[in-house]
């Protein structure tokens, strides 16, 4: 039995010693020290690749419509109880919240980031006037819900007109409206 011992730790000692060997001989131009292996496709599996593209492309435009409807939802439930109210519940307070999400969440879909200023866009007066009316804080709680629902209306119909191969800059502006509404609405509780 004292006879075996030596062999096992021997053979423990080659072989760490013959993987030591091996990861010294690896490319160390790539942070892992292994190469990148570039491998071609068959023809069939890249088409394959690209139709499960353009699937998740359809179903992701879907969903942004889909939570351009939820939102549209929301902030007729919310005029609809402020209307007979005049104040906001809890429950309206958490449809806030939820509808400030999902606005959000289609704002960064349609590429749009945090805008604090005004976006100038000179193809015709009838869309300045148009987003210049929708910057417009309102003054009262009745109103501020009325014109968050007439900006859902109109984010959610240029979500409808879009495709999954364009980009709206008016269905961005309207959701920086929209949360810039939300926002004010937030504040004056």
């Amino acid at each position: 039995m004292v006879n075996r011992l030596p062999k096992y730790f021997i053979t423990l000692v080659f072989i760490f010693a013959a993987s030591l060997g091996i990861n010294a001989q690896s490319d160390a131009s790539t942070p892992s020290g292994r190469a990148p292996v570039k491998v071609d496709l068959p023809k069939n599996i890249k088409e394959t690749l690209y139709k499960h593209k353009i699937e998740r492309a359809k179903k992701d435009h879907d969903e942004m419509i889909e939570r351009g409807e939820e939102a549209l939802k929301l902030s007729e439930e919310l005029e609809k109880s402020v209307s007979n109210n005049n104040r906001l519940s809890p429950q309206d307070q958490a449809k806030l919240v939820r509808l400030e999400k999902i606005t959000k969440k289609i704002r960064k879909e349609l590429g749009g980031g945090d805008d604090d200023g005004e976006m100038i866009i000179e193809e015709s007066e009838e869309f300045t006037v148009e987003v210049t009316e929708l910057v417009e804080k309102p003054s009262a709680l009745a109103s501020a819900i009325k014109k968050l629902h007439s900006t859902t209306t109109s984010l959610v119909n240029e979500l409808k007109k879009t495709s999954r191969f364009s980009v709206s800059v008016i269905a961005i502006q309207s959701s920086n409206s929209l949360l810039k509404i939300l926002k004010f609405i937030k504040v004056s509780k």
